[in-house]
Order: structure tokens, then sequence, then C-alpha cells
């Protein structure tokens, strides 16, 4: 009878540390499933290559569009699309606001937003992610980051409007935009076309991008080897449990 007792008091307190996980895996979820944009940082006055990552959260409808738009207030003067297999894109331009010169040329007109559009039948299912990638720069010399307020849109209809910009001391926003933080502009400078510049923040965001799937990958390998030993461990107290009884 104290040997059973034994084994059901121990297979209850694996449940619940099993249902404790889930539980903490469920809420994590949610919380992470934002549009959102990398590199999370970059230097003012540079260029980078601009990575927008969108989760489908609906279970049960696509996300078949995206549109992404750009600030006005503090214009990036080039911005040039990566074409996605199964999905068109629009550019629209505007002039900017106040004259705007770049590189010694002034500029006439700025990218004001692009949309993506999945083609007929596709789109990114539920439970799917999908990225959405631009060169964009020379990036605001002025101000603390660039906020990209993005639409996303579902197969039934469905529109998210990620366009919740956070305030000094404010708790987490419920669907907050896409944003970048401007750092100090990097010390070496760039030629009149910005290749050379270009090319380095694009050589970062490589590496960041990297570094970032290199740490998720060690983290789920360390997960998955604590989760082996902790069943392990359960296991062979089972069986000393049966063996002391």
């Amino acid at each position: 009878m104290s040997r059973t007792i034994h084994t059901a008091r121990l297979r209850r307190g694996v449940l619940c540390a099993l249902a404790a996980a889930a539980g903490t895996i469920a809420l994590a979820v949610p919380a992470s499933a934002h549009v959102t944009v990398s590199p999370a940082e970059a230097a003012a006055g540079g260029y980078a290559t601009l990575s927008f990552k969108v989760p489908t959260e609906s279970d049960t409808a696509s996300t078949t569009g995206i549109d992404v738009q750009f600030p006005t207030d503090a214009p990036i003067a080039s911005v040039t699309v990566q074409p996605k297999p199964g999905w068109t894109y629009k550019v629209t331009k505007g002039a900017p606001p106040a004259p705007l010169t770049v590189h010694g040329s002034q500029v006439s007109e700025i990218v004001t937003r692009i949309t993506w559009t999945a083609q007929d039948g596709g789109g990114i299912k539920p439970g799917e992610f999908d990225t959405f990638s631009v060169s964009a720069g020379p990036l605001p010399e002025k101000g603390d980051q660039v906020v990209f307020k993005t639409l996303q849109t579902y197969s039934d209809g469905e529109v998210v409007r990620w366009v919740d910009v956070a305030a000094a001391g404010a708790a987490e926003l419920e669907h907050p935009a896409p944003t970048v933080t401007l750092t100090a502009a990097a010390a070496a400078g760039h030629d009149d076309d910005g290749d050379d510049t270009a090319s380095i923040e694009y050589t970062a965001a490589t590496e960041s991008d990297s570094t970032s799937d290199g740490t998720a990958r060690a983290l789920g390998i360390t997960g998955l080897v604590l989760g082996v030993l902790g069943l392990a461990a359960g296991a062979f107290a089972l069986i000393t449990t049966r063996r002391r009884a």
C-alpha cells in the first residue's frame, strides 16, 4: 500500500511539472508573436537590410497581405525591395515634407509604403511565419528610433494593425509597431553612392541573424537535454522507490 501511494504521488509530481512547463510555453508564445523588424538596432545615417518577420497568429486564416508604412517625418531616401516568390509588391512614393538632400543631391520623392500581396492560394498559413526584406538608407540622423507601422491582412478579411508606439515607462503594448533603435553613427563614412556602407550594414545584419539563429538552436538543444535528464531522473527515482519497497 505504501509503495502504491508513493508511486501515485511521484506520478502526480511529474504531471504537475509537465503541466507547468506547458503553461509557461503557452504564455510565452503569444507574447512574442508580433510583427517585428531586424536588426533591432542600426547606426544613424547608415544603410541597413531590414527584414520584417510576420507570423500568422490566426488558427483558421492565412496572412495574405502586409502593408509597411515608412516614416515621412524622418524620410529614408533610398529603399529597394527584395523580390519574394509567391508574392507581388507595390511601392508607393510621395514628395518629402521638407527639402531633402542626400550625398549632395536633391531628393524629390521618397518611399512612403510598401505593400506585399500573396498570389492566389498563397500566403502564410496558421502556425507559420515568413520574412520580407528591403535595403534602406540613409537612416535618419536625428531621433532615437525609426517606426514602421504595419497592417497585416488575413484571408478572412481581418486586418491587424501593428501601429502602437510605446511611451516612456508605459506597459507592454498589445500591437507594437516594428521599430529600429538608432545608435551612434558609425565612425567610417560612406562614398557618394553609399555602396560601401550598405555592404557593411548588410554583413552586420547577416552576422547578427546568424548569431540569433545559433543561440536559438543552442537553447532548444539545451532544453531538450534538460527534459531528457528530467525524465531519466524521474524514472530512476521510481525504480529506486520500488526497490526499497
